[in-house]
């Protein structure tokens, strides 16, 4: 027998999900904030009944949903009472094909026996207020498991010889604000391993894999250890971690979503070994900062930068100065690749649903922090991280409550880098235009003619003097258009460089910038070449290449328009063909790396008129249409050999910057 719906929480469901049948039926008690109470349910869901204390209520459609896989509703409630919402339907069918762009631009609802994926945006329950605590009950047919994010409170497994005509029971608690439910169903193998805390509950840890990820050697206990290391990491860096369990649930879908209590990925990556070094210390870091302190989304999304700088940043920190410098240029070599409609503010980022939003909200984001901590030290850094979190756990917090955090921190107002940095949008191109070594009065001093073109601002730059006997890192403040900077200097230097370690966020000169593959997913008007036009299996290839790649249609143009190509031309084809195309139109030829090596090559070049090219050559239309999965997850790649869709090697050409020669008077 179910227990009853509980009066106390703002929303409680009793769920029962069929996977087989896509079935789904829910018997819902709420406490809504407002008395006039109006909630989007998805289309393949229909009201059943509504009541208060007994009383029906009349379910009134409220005009078209958010979405037209929406509807919207409204009941009129009384002024005390709880509603109890019964409903169900036929959810849409998973469909495990959906590459990570078409998952990011949101999902519906979805059920499978493979696995089933409600997401928190997908309505399948009637929102009582904006953020919310919630008691769900869950019941599945014997051979699945389900997570929902919380707290496990009760868990009734039947017994292995009965599992397909058993049923599978859960109870999950999430007493703090939450700004969604997230429901996920499969038919996992779970794994457990408890960890006793000092001064706190013990902490759950858990893998949800499917029976053939799991029967991988050591892999759920390595996911384990990992899981329990990265918490123990960020609990001693920011505060206590404050939930009481952490899972690892495999998804047949391309994710990477973090959640409160634990984390959603694509049971195809799970295996990967840079998963659980990288992406999986980013998701354990969401249950403090998304989770934890819930984002105000109408005032910007610090969280993915915090995230992203504290985790996947921290890593190649850790790891060595070039490999941190590496992750700076492919923030800024990103951002240079968006062309200028996509120049959005700091402040309005709300989520990554595509690369030029992304390229703000995660590598701006991020490198704000990198500048923030040179701003104001790394002690001072980490006590206002420690404070933010003091602060605002469980709260909703916005840029506002990072600076403050920050300013108390530092002891200094920092409210002009917050807004320059959150307000203004795009990034200054600065250049050191002329270096002069003057000797006055037994001093020397360096004057550096310093130029900022598109919006100005006030800029914290470091400048590499170098020296025959070695060199010296200064730092200057540019503020305007055109200026000139005096340094007082011991010895003459022989050139200087600006930045040349990309700690700022700017333009950076064409010098330090390769061309990578996310400036042609970028692209505002693609144009793409087949080199074997009169090969139909090479074409509806580069088809499938370029509606994967670029993120707007791309035109068809003739090999005559590679001999005044524009940027955003990708040339598409066969070896022969491709490189018979690039020298009939006195284009460089194939680059000796990636050379012939695999089944495919892809590299980018930049032409002596200064346009960009992209080329994409592969043994035959099957390795052409084999690159159509992995290559947009490389748009940080200047270069990249492939063999029947395994991306084997890669590479960003190199790009050393500008040295200015110092003159002497």
């Amino acid at each position: 027998m179910r227990p009853a719906l509980a009066d106390t929480w703002p929303i409680s469901l009793e769920v029962d999900l069929d996977p087989a049948r896509r079935s789904l039926q829910v018997d819902a008690a709420l406490h809504p904030t407002e008395r006039d109470f109006r909630f989007l349910l998805h289309s393949s869901l229909s009201i059943l009944s509504a009541e208060v204390d007994g009383k029906p209520m009349r379910v009134e459609r409220a005009g078209g949903g958010a979405r037209d896989a929406l509807k919207a509703w409204r009941i009129r409630l009384p002024a005390d009472g709880t509603l109890r919402l019964r409903y169900g339907g036929t959810l849409p069918a998973l469909d495990a094909r959906l590459d990570h762009r078409e998952v990011l631009q949101g999902l519906p609802p979805m059920a499978a026996e493979t696995g089933s994926y409600l997401p928190a945006g997908g309505a399948w329950y009637p929102r009582p207020a904006d953020t919310f605590a919630y008691r769900v009950d869950v019941r599945v047919p014997g051979g699945q498991r389900v997570v929902v994010p919380g707290r496990l409170v009760e868990e009734t497994v039947p017994p292995p010889n009965g599992q397909e005509g058993g049923t599978y029971r859960a109870r999950f608690e999430f007493p703090h604000a939450a700004d969604g439910i997230d429901l996920m169903a499969g038919p996992w193998v779970v794994r457990e391993q408890v960890v006793a805390r000092a001064g706190a509950e013990p902490l759950r840890l858990r893998t949800y894999f499917p029976p053939a990820l799991d029967a991988e050697p050591d892999l759920a206990d390595a996911y384990l250890r990992d899981s329990a290391r990265y918490i123990a990491h960020y609990s001693e860096r920011i505060g206590a971690y404050p939930f009481t369990e952490f899972s690892v649930v495999a998804s047949p879908l391309p994710t990477g979503f973090g959640m409160p209590t634990l984390t959603y990925l694509g049971e195809q990556v799970l295996r990967l070994p840079f998963i659980r070094a990288t992406s999986l210390g980013h998701e354990v870091l969401h249950n403090w900062w998304g989770n934890g302190v819930l984002v105000d989304y109408a005032r910007g999304n610090w969280s993915e930068g915090l995230t992203t700088f504290m985790a996947d940043y921290a890593y190649k920190e850790a790891q060595s100065d070039a490999a941190a410098r590496e992750m700076r240029l492919g923030w800024l070599r990103d951002f240079a690749a968006l062309p200028a409609d996509a120049h959005q503010p700091l402040a309005s980022f709300r989520s990554r649903t595509h690369g030029a939003a992304a390229a703000v909200g995660y590598g701006k984001a991020s490198m704000v922090f990198v500048m923030l901590r040179d701003l104001i030290g790394a002690e001072a850094f980490d006590e206002g991280i420690r404070l933010f979190w003091a602060q605002n756990h469980f709260r909703i917090a916005g840029w506002a409550q990072l600076q403050a955090a920050f300013e108390q921190a530092s002891d200094r107002a920092l409210d002009d880098f917050f807004r320059q940095w959150l307000t203004v949008p795009g990034g200054a191109a600065v250049t050191i235009e002329q270096a002069r070594f003057v000797a006055a009065g037994g001093e020397g001093r360096l004057q550096l003619s310093v130029r900022q073109s598109g919006p100005t601002h006030v800029l914290n730059l470091p400048v590499r003097l170098e020296a025959d006997d070695g060199v010296e890192t200064r730092w200057i403040t540019a503020s305007r258009a055109q200026e000139t900077v005096e340094l007082p200097v011991a010895r003459v230097p022989r050139a200087v460089r600006l930045d040349p370690e990309l700690r700022v966020w700017r333009r950076p000169e064409a010098a330090q910038l390769p061309p990578i593959l996310r400036q042609w997913m970028l692209a505002p008007a693609p144009r793409l070449v087949v080199a074997n036009e009169g090969d139909g299996a090479v074409r509806d290839a580069a088809q499938g290449l370029a509606e994967r790649l670029f993120e707007r249609p791309a035109r068809w143009a003739g090999r005559d328009a590679l001999k005044t190509p524009a940027d955003g031309t990708l040339l598409v084809g066969t070896h022969a063909a491709v490189d018979a195309a690039l020298a009939g139109a006195g284009l460089p030829p194939r680059p000796p790396t990636p050379g012939l090596r695999g089944g495919a090559q892809v590299w980018t070049l930049r032409t002596e008129a200064g346009t960009t090219l992209a080329v994409a050559s592969a043994r035959d239309a099957a390795e052409l249409a084999a690159l159509q999965r992995p290559l947009p997850h490389y748009g940080g790649q200047s270069w990249l050999v492939a063999e029947a869709g395994r991306v084997v090697d890669r590479g960003v050409w190199d790009a050393p910057g500008t040295a200015v020669p110092v003159r002497r008077d």
